[in-house]
């Protein structure tokens, strides 16, 4: 907004991130909302709402997955850019956040500017039915919802299917970095560490102060 830099020099361009190296493409194409106004602010503002419930709800105590979901949505959604002629796809990350919340939330109603009472697995549609009635392509809309979607499967679904098995892996070395390491249950303390060995202050008053 205040044009110390363009969009020019963060969209999303193949060429330029392998021939000229302008690798920091492959991270701006994803910061960039377009200009102030509605939809900035309606980006904004689902970003902000459905990224922070995910990180209070199913992921509470689970930094190391949350981040390696941000990356594998990432990493897919770059893939497809490679094959379109996508310059931007922050709004794809967005609505792939929204797909991922609604699924694992099914039964909470939603309302939609209070027009529309539905349950939280239309939102992703219902949004993607307002960008079109805004004048914009929903191909954005639906690279998101396919990207959540293959990040639900794979990690909700699979999983708990008769011979399935979780593929989606966290990088170990994401988990040293997030999260909290665990007490090892088969630690053993010293024993002047351990509480029925430290002196009680009753004791220690009573040697101070011997009657």
């Amino acid at each position: 907004q205040l044009e110390f830099i363009t969009p020019f020099q963060l969209y999303f361009n193949p060429d330029l991130i392998f021939r000229k190296f302008q690798i920091w493409r492959l991270i701006t194409n994803f910061l960039f909302f377009g200009p102030l106004g509605f939809s900035f602010f309606f980006n904004m503002i689902f970003l902000y709402r459905y990224c922070r419930m995910l990180e209070e709800g199913s992921f509470r105590g689970r930094t190391a997955d949350f981040v390696f979901m941000f990356l594998f949505g990432g990493f897919l959604m770059t893939l497809f850019g490679l094959f379109a002629s996508l310059f931007f796809l922050g709004q794809a990350f967005t609505i792939m956040l929204v797909y991922v919340w609604s699924r694992r939330n099914p039964y909470i109603r939603m309302n939609f500017f209070g027009l529309l009472n539905f349950q939280a697995p239309f939102l992703p549609w219902v949004l993607m039915g307002f960008s079109l009635l805004l004048g914009n392509s929903i191909i954005i809309d639906l690279l998101g919802i396919a990207v959540g979607h293959i990040y639900y499967f794979l990690e909700d679904v699979f999983p708990n299917q008769p011979g399935g098995k979780k593929l989606l892996l966290t990088p170990s070395f994401l988990k040293m970095v997030f999260d909290t390491p665990e007490e090892d249950p088969n630690y053993n303390p010293l024993p002047e560490d351990r509480p029925e060995h430290q002196p009680r202050d009753q004791d220690h008053n009573e040697q101070q102060h011997p009657q």
